[in-house]
């Protein structure tokens, strides 16, 4: 069987962390179509970054371009447009999985602007506004897990918009993010919603952590001549990652056996099911499933994006539930972090704020990349 298909024994779910038009050609028996029939996908994610590759390094939205370019529309008009269009084909392709999961699975997720990361007024409007543009009842709108976005997140969960909480680094975000869509919910609840018609996942970022972590780790071995100390510090690095999200699992799990969501569930809610994000291995002396393996468990979705796919689809080996195996030594873990000097906190508080600028620069390289097409194509 393939690997990618057996993780749903476990209760873990693959969604595809890319889209892109080629791979929406073509329907059932396209690219995305054939990742949904033969990999077991279950959902797609974007952001700013992925719309940026897929618009600017392809032909495949130039007569589009040059279309609403002719009518004179503005870039971000064109932007909004190509986008929705992706993410409403998506929706389309997922719309069979959406049904035969009774609503668990089968979303395609679209972000808000990352300007507004930190405007909760104004992520709420978009929000709302880009859930209605892509009118499709399995669309996720991206929300980033900023302070700001945090009562964002309760609010449009409130209103009965499916919410994937985005940009979540730290347990403490996580726990918010978490705290947020119980709120939600139950303002949906005391207007009559239908609590089993609302959805969210909270996308907790995994190989980052241990980009930032191993780098201050790396310092202090460079900055010392004792080889114990040494010894030590190496056998610290590349386990970061894996801990922070093994411990914001447990919380998930604690969290959501509380009386307070029971009571909601009981009502029809769906628990937030944590999401694991940026699950590529960045360094490349690492294996290249390791952000896979020891994340399997229960109400889980690994987003993977590629080259992700077709290694674990070559050789991964899902054996059992692992996400709640190793917790002492994680906590362990951090305590040696913090005896060395590496404060976890300085590390996601470092992390989101480059998420967050991250995203805004593709997004901006985004609408210079559509401004300098639809001028082309103007005067071609």
């Amino acid at each position: 069987m393939n690997p990618l298909v057996q993780l749903q024994q476990y209760g873990q779910s693959i969604w595809y962390d890319n889209i892109e038009r080629r791979l929406l050609a073509g329907g059932a028996t396209g690219g995305l179509g054939r990742m949904i029939a033969e990999d077991g996908v279950l959902g797609l994610t974007s952001n700013p970054s992925i719309f940026e590759k897929a618009i600017g390094s392809s032909t495949d939205y130039d007569a589009e371009i040059g279309r609403l370019a002719a009518q004179g529309r503005s870039v971000n008009h064109i932007y909004e447009t190509l986008a929705i269009d992706d993410i409403r084909q998506a929706c389309d392709l997922l719309l069979p999985v959406f049904q035969r999961t009774n609503g668990v699975d089968g979303y395609a997720s679209l972000e808000v602007s990352p300007h507004l990361a930190h405007q909760t007024e104004e992520t709420i409007a978009e929000g709302r506004r880009l859930h209605a543009a892509v009118d499709r009842i399995n669309v996720m709108i991206k929300v980033p897990g900023t302070p700001a976005g945090v009562p964002a997140i309760e609010e449009l969960i409130g209103s009965g918009i499916n919410v994937n909480v985005t940009l979540l680094f730290a347990q403490s975000a996580y726990e918010q993010a978490a705290r947020a869509y119980i709120r939600g919910l139950e303002r949906f609840a005391a207007s009559g919603g239908d609590l089993s018609k609302v959805a969210s996942v909270a996308s907790f970022f995994v190989s980052r952590i241990d980009g930032n972590a191993d780098k201050r780790i790396e310092a202090l071995i460079a900055a010392t001549d004792d080889p114990d100390v040494q010894e030590m510090l190496h056998g610290l690095l590349a386990k970061t990652a894996v801990a922070n999200s093994k411990l914001a699992y447990a919380r998930f799990v604690e969290i959501f056996a509380e009386p307070r969501f029971q009571t909601l569930r009981a009502q029809g809610a769906r628990v937030q099911r944590m999401l694991w994000a940026s699950t590529s291995t960045k360094n490349p002396a690492y294996p290249d499933t390791m952000y896979v393996d020891p994340l399997i468990g229960p109400d889980t979705v690994n987003t993977v994006p590629q080259t992700t796919l077709d290694a674990y689809r070559d050789h991964g080996n899902p054996t059992g539930v692992t996400v709640t195996e190793g917790l002492d030594e994680a906590s362990a873990h951090f305590a040696a972090l913090e005896a060395a000097g590496i404060s976890i906190d300085d590390v996601t508080d470092e992390l989101l704020a480059q998420g967050v600028a991250a995203f805004s620069t593709s997004f901006d390289k985004l609408m210079t990349t559509i401004a300098e097409k639809k001028a082309a194509l103007t005067t071609a």
